[in-house]
């Protein structure tokens, strides 16, 4: 359902406010995960993250999941939060901030993998050559520091990728029953769950942790987590699926601006290179269609 111009203000200034959030998560766990650790991150901003959620959760009418959803739920909440964020953690540790940012955007090229392999969803030629731009960026910004040996540091990162990009195909026979916004509440309860496993190989970290570490934490699961979910759920539902997904692009360049302006982090030029052109591969992945289309339609005119 198209969407007037008029009503479209208050949704773009809250997916721009989203890009704001999700983008300043990845210096924010460069400040964190050194002080808390890898488990002990994870697990405060899950634990926040699930409990704001879960405080709003009767005045924004989120449904208890039926019991035959549990297994696809539980298959979200392990992909897309417990392992996608000790993964990144873990590798940022050792990765800058604005480096991970650009790796993560490519998340939609395992999505795009997964769904051909399991639904047998055809890539078309665009998505296709738009996976090899992709691709050819991804190893242009992960070559940028190391030359032509990847850390095994990047390499983390890159599985955080992975997982985080099979998160996405997964939620999309939940977001058929569910919105947005309670598959997010029911990923972070069950990922604090899957995470409770790990916590006492990390609690002597949780109780030496600074006070900027704690307070990167908490911020961490309540904005770029709990709020901005609930922001993502108002935007995309008001605004087409190219505007909201157009918005996403702008993650990478801000968290790099995030991250010299908190970090000091500067990016080397490769990086900034490799950058543009994932950004490339994957509006042609996601919009290529969309553009051909387009551009066919204004020939004909």
């Amino acid at each position: 359902m198209a969407v007037r111009s008029g009503t479209q203000t208050l949704p773009t200034l809250a997916g721009l406010a989203v890009v704001v959030l999700w983008s300043s998560a990845f210096p924010a766990i460069r400040v964190a995960s050194p002080e808390l650790g890898v488990i002990g991150l994870s697990f405060v901003r899950l634990v926040v993250a699930a409990a704001a959620l879960l405080a709003i959760a009767p005045f924004l009418k989120v449904r208890i999941p039926a019991a035959r959803d549990l297994p696809l739920i539980l298959a979200c909440a392990f992909f897309g939060m417990t392992a996608y964020q000790l993964l990144l953690n873990w590798g940022e540790l050792y990765v800058p901030a604005g480096t991970a940012s650009i790796i993560v955007a490519s998340a939609p090229l395992v999505s795009v993998a997964i769904a051909a392999y399991f639904f047998k969803e055809r890539p078309s030629g665009i998505k296709v050559v738009g996976s090899a731009v992709a691709i050819a960026g991804v190893v242009l910004v992960c070559l940028a520091r190391t030359g032509l040996s990847m850390s095994t540091a990047v390499w983390i990162i890159i599985a955080a990728t992975v997982v985080q990009g099979i998160y996405h195909p997964l939620t999309k026979p939940l977001l058929r029953k569910y919105t947005g916004l309670e598959v997010a509440t029911y990923g972070m309860v069950f990922g604090t769950v899957m995470t409770l496993p790990f916590v006492p190989f990390g609690m002597d970290r949780l109780f030496s942790a600074d006070g900027p570490a704690w307070l990167s934490a908490i911020y961490l699961g309540l904005f770029p987590s709990a709020l901005g979910f609930v922001l993502w759920g108002f935007a995309v539902s008001r605004l087409s699926v190219t505007a909201s997904t157009s918005l996403l692009y702008l993650v990478p360049p801000v968290a790099v601006l995030i991250s010299f302006l908190w970090l000091g982090e500067v990016p080397v030029a490769s990086e900034l290179t490799g950058g543009a052109v994932v950004i490339l591969g994957v509006v042609l992945v996601s919009q290529g269609e969309r553009i051909r289309n387009h551009l066919r339609v204004a020939s004909m005119k």
